[in-house]
């Protein structure tokens, strides 16, 4: 598998996205068509398990691109059954060979009351506190992922059914989760009580499904019922249909904002909200909080695009493709040497010149995280001409790394978490910068009073340093927490 194109390294990444349906023949087939779906999440990696009740469960775990893995029919043979679950997911270190598909989910483990598989979304944030005490309690680990300490707090838990071990094992669990878990007969689906990660239920005939994000429900035709609520655990068979458990003790709901800003596709609908909507209305709140004097509005595609929409419409300056994005590009075509690593950047995004030139260009982007993108891509605007460049980012400075199933960079490597807003201009050496402020991109997703700081509605810890959930492990590591000071 050869490393993610220099161009990716510079953006926060989803870990991971989950799909199950229950119901159906070929199951598995659904699956993979959702995990299409969601390979946005994902990219390293993706695996299903199936069951059919003559061959019992049975799996195939892949690196690479679902399209190259399970559209293969031969393959797809081997996945029988009604019941399926899978999951895509990003690794954050280490390199991609063939020792580490052991990391690759679902998980799978075989109980006194039968067998019991299980995807994760999130992050489990006392996972070494947890591996510690079941390796001294006589636990052998198969992965260096955190989502088995799952699977292993069940195999210990008391309970005579595999819903109610879960239950269990999930309350010693600390952190972010959306979990989808099947049995021989049951399609299960958690969200942890803050809800952080998100999980959607839809129906397509007499089957259900449980997935990520809703674009995943529309790819196979089915139906969006609703969300699964923080803190809910459903368990669907095809008898009975859809049973809700509450596990955990109530919170008030803390949903990761960043999802609203880049993580969702932007044809997925989040509480209710068009997530492409949010993202135009963020364009929006930015031209009222940061207008500047400009010819052209452009994006950095993709994930730029609905904001600059929103940028254009709300200050009337004219909207414009002036970076247009390769789309075959994918992953490096040949080896990452250091001229092409240089590279990097044009390989994937192209300036159109002709639009361009002369003109001074507000660049409208998702996020600043290490910076190096943001420069290159500035660049590139001035060579083709451009006479000012001016950034407009949609999103609040990320100046804290997320510790709840996202791939972010070491506090230090954030430009936001040493540099003002100030010297963050000075050190991409644009005509200005202006960041969404936290209340305006509150109001984007529809708060209208914006962020209510004694007790906010999203979790924002990648800006504000405010984790709802603390992170013990990284604590215990050395990671010093926001100050009052700060």
């Amino acid at each position: 598998m050869p490393p993610a194109h220099p161009f990716d390294d510079d953006k926060l990444r989803e870990e991971c996205g989950v799909f199950g349906l229950i119901g159906s023949a070929d199951a598995a087939n659904f699956v993979a068509l959702g995990l299409h779906a969601l390979q946005h999440r994902g990219q390293e990696a993706g695996g299903i398990v199936s069951y059919e009740p003559s061959q019992g469960f049975n799996s195939a775990r892949r690196f690479g691109y679902v399209r190259d893995n399970f559209t293969s029919q031969s393959l797809m043979q081997t996945l029988p059954g009604s019941l399926a679950i899978g999951h895509v997911r990003y690794s954050t270190s280490g390199s991609k060979g063939p020792t580490q598909i052991r990391d690759v989910q679902p998980f799978f483990g075989e109980f006194s009351m039968g067998g019991a598989a299980i995807a994760h979304n999130g992050n489990i944030t006392n996972a070494d506190a947890l591996r510690r005490e079941l390796i001294e309690r006589g636990s052998i680990f198969q992965s260096s992922s955190d989502s088995e300490c799952i699977i292993h707090l069940m195999a210990r838990s008391l309970q005579r059914d595999i819903p109610s071990r879960m239950e269990d094992a999930l309350r010693r669990v600390e952190g972010a989760f959306s979990v989808v878990a099947m049995t021989r007969t049951k399609l299960i689906g958690v969200r942890d009580p803050l809800g952080v990660r998100p999980l959607v239920l839809g129906r397509v005939g007499d089957a259900w499904a449980l997935a990520s994000e809703t674009c995943a429900l529309d790819i196979i035709g089915a139906e969006y019922v609703r969300e699964i609520e923080p803190g809910e655990m459903v368990v669907i068979n095809e008898k009975d249909g859809v049973q809700s458990h509450r596990p955990f003790r109530p919170q008030r709901p803390r949903f990761c904002i960043f999802e609203h800003v880049y993580f969702s596709r932007p044809d997925s609908i989040i509480g209710s909200r068009s997530v492409y909507e949010t993202r135009r209305q963020i364009g929006v709140e930015l031209a009222k909080e940061a207008p500047v004097d400009a010819d052209l509005v452009c994006p950095v595609p993709d994930s730029g695009t609905p904001a600059a929409i929103g940028f254009a419409h709300q200050s009337g300056i004219p909207y414009g493709m002036g970076i247009v994005r390769n789309q075959y590009m994918g992953r490096t075509f040949i080896e990452p040497t250091e001229q092409i690593r240089n590279m990097g950047v044009r390989l994937k995004l192209n300036v159109n010149r002709a639009l361009i030139e002369g003109k001074r260009v507000i660049l409208v982007d998702d996020s600043v995280v290490r910076g190096t993108t943001s420069r290159k891509i500035k660049e590139m605007i001035l060579d083709a001409g451009a006479a000012e460049v001016h950034f407009r980012i949609a999103s609040p400075p990320t100046a804290w790394p997320c510790f709840y199933g996202v791939d972010t960079p070491q506090r230090e490597k954030l430009l936001a978490a040493t540099m003002s807003e100030d010297e963050m201009r000075e050190h991409l050496q644009v005509d200005s910068l202006r960041f969404i402020s936290l209340d305006g991109l509150y109001r984007a997703v529809g708060e209208a009073k914006g962020r209510d700081a004694a007790s906010p509605q999203y979790c924002d810890a990648c800006f504000s340093g405010e984790y709802p959930v603390e992170p013990s492990d990284q604590i215990e590591k050395g990671f010093q927490l926001k100050t009052a000071a700060e």
